[in-house]
């Protein structure tokens, strides 16, 4: 693990971590008038950049940043109880030095179980919000693949997707995250960047980590 908390923002950690496996692939109802066009989409790029991810999103960092701050506090705390072992523990006495590894022990128990609260808090959250904006975003796509001749659509955003090539013109993300902005009545949060047409197939689901074991090297 890191000796430092990471600085990735929740916002970020959110939009790598969606995954909608529903909707891999998605097509048209038998008997139902379609195309014969395939494209491919990253659904969970479309989620995370409509207007409505976006203040979702936001509203999630601002819940859980001061949780995060803390968490940095505690690792920084800990992280200092090792380097002043590291640094003076040939000079302590056998009692202090092991009260002082006990303390770092400790410290850094309390810091793995309220890691794992704050991440397991965060993942639900996006689920909540993956379940809510990801129906609505399904009947879109739906609605945009009837519309314009698609008989099927793929969803690539996961790192294990079967999608081995596919041509940038098949690529309706940025057009799904078009439709649904229209379709919604959410306005664009103040400040923001456009919406990119491709994203990178990464997994981040943590938003911080905790320090290294607290016992120092002998």
């Amino acid at each position: 693990m890191s000796n430092h908390l990471k600085s990735r923002t929740l916002a970020f950690a959110l939009c790598l971590a969606l995954s909608v496996p529903a909707v891999s692939i998605a097509q048209a109802p038998a008997g139902s008038p379609s195309g014969d066009k395939v494209a491919v989409v990253n659904i969970q790029q479309a989620i995370a950049n409509t207007n409505e991810g976006k203040k979702e999103l936001e509203a999630l960092q601002q819940k859980y940043s001061p949780r995060q701050t803390a968490l940095q506090t505690q690792n920084d705390e800990v992280e200092n109880l090792k380097k002043q072992l590291e640094a003076q523990g040939s000079k302590l006495s056998d009692e202090e030095r092991n009260n002082r590894v006990k303390t770092a022990s400790d410290k850094q128990k309390a810091l793995q179980r309220d890691y794992e609260d704050f991440q397991n808090d965060v993942q639900q959250s996006e689920q909540e919000i993956l379940n809510r904006l990801g129906k609505k975003m399904l009947e879109v796509m739906e609605k945009y693949a009837k519309e314009n001749g698609y008989a099927m659509v793929l969803d690539v955003s996961n790192p294990q997707s079967p999608v081995l090539y596919a041509s940038s013109a098949t690529n309706i993300t940025k057009q799904l995250i078009d439709a649904y902005n229209t379709a919604s009545p959410v306005a664009a949060p103040a400040g923001k960047p456009a919406a990119s047409n491709t994203a990178p197939h990464t997994n981040a689901k943590t938003a911080a980590r905790p320090a290294a074991s607290a016992t120092p090297k002998k």
